[in-house]
């Protein structure tokens, strides 16, 4: 180990006793009363020494204010370089710092927000490149795209805000739509697996609804099919009961609510009525006199009462 380095590993003494000029560089740098003690100090090198005090500021526990001194070469006069606050080996410090690309979280999006792509996202392909570019006498040629854009603009009245962005059906520029050419960006492959994997974690064969179902939703009236390469393995959901309702889910999920679950009975009906015609059953019209409660008394009886 050579002499410089032997050197510079140990402190300078006289800015190692300049303790009070490094307290009061960091009392007037802080606010009062939160330079705390002295937490000892380390040699930067030649004639150069940090002074380390404790900070009491609420919110900087194990922080540290650091105060730096130096002397010139054979110089008696320890000068002061800088004073700044350093977190010490515990200190409390923020979590490190994440792109909001990267903190962005399904359901975070509300109204009125912007979620910009970036150029290079790998979930999405240009829509239409020259490789791919059809014959000069294609219906979506270049010239005829631009006879389609045309033709739209004449036939459409009005300004570019009321004017429909759905071309009719059967125009030019509803082929080229058909075709991705008005789309700037489509959806690569890595997109739509992606797409799929997300899918099938949430509504898909291993969730624990489709394993206590009856049957998959292959087999359910309420499945709406999805056009696209995606439809072979995923549909949408139309019953207002499933707990999928609305949402893209696998051929391979199921649920309670399938339609061919079970079938709900019909409500027994009664019997008709069996009337025999063959009968007559006499109905008096005035009830016997021995049908009430209480028995009926002769003339006798009634006579000491003074009834007739």
């Amino acid at each position: 180990m050579s002499a410089a380095t032997t050197r510079s590993r140990t402190p300078d003494r006289l800015c190692a006793e300049a303790v009070d000029l490094a307290r009061a560089a960091a009392e007037e740098a802080a606010a009062p009363g939160v330079v705390g003690e002295h937490a000892g100090l380390v040699s930067e090198g030649d004639r150069v020494v940090t002074h380390f005090f404790e900070c009491k500021e609420l919110g900087y526990r194990g922080w540290r204010w650091a105060v730096t001194v130096a002397r010139a070469s054979r110089a008696k006069v320890v000068t002061l370089d800088e004073v700044v606050l350093l977190p010490g080996p515990d200190a409390l410090l923020a979590p490190e710092w994440v792109p909001w690309s990267e903190r962005l979280r399904p359901g975070d999006l509300g109204p009125g927000d912007l979620l910009p792509t970036d150029q290079d996202d790998l979930r999405l392909e240009p829509g239409y490149s020259g490789e791919e570019e059809p014959l000069p006498s294609s219906a979506v040629s270049a010239e005829m795209a631009e006879l389609a854009e045309a033709e739209d603009a004449d036939v459409t009245p009005g300004a570019p805000a009321v004017q429909p962005t759905i071309p009719s059906r059967g125009s030019i520029a509803a082929v080229a739509e058909e075709l991705g050419m008005r789309r700037a960006r489509v959806l690569s492959r890595y997109g739509l697996h992606v797409a799929a994997d997300r899918w099938e974690e949430s509504y898909g064969p291993k969730t624990a609804m489709a394993q206590a179902a009856p049957a998959t939703c292959q087999t359910c009236g309420f499945l709406t099919p999805i056009g696209g390469s995606l439809g072979q393995a995923f549909g949408v959901c139309a019953n207002e009961f499933s707990p999928a309702d609305g949402r893209v889910v696998s051929l391979a999920y199921g649920c309670g609510g399938h339609s061919e679950a079970a079938v709900m009975p019909k409500p027994p009906q009664p019997a008709p009525p069996v009337i025999d015609e063959t009968r007559v059953d006499p109905f008096p019209l005035r009830p016997a006199r021995d049908s009430g409660s209480v028995p009926e008394a002769g003339d006798e009886e009634t006579a000491e009462l003074g009834h007739s």
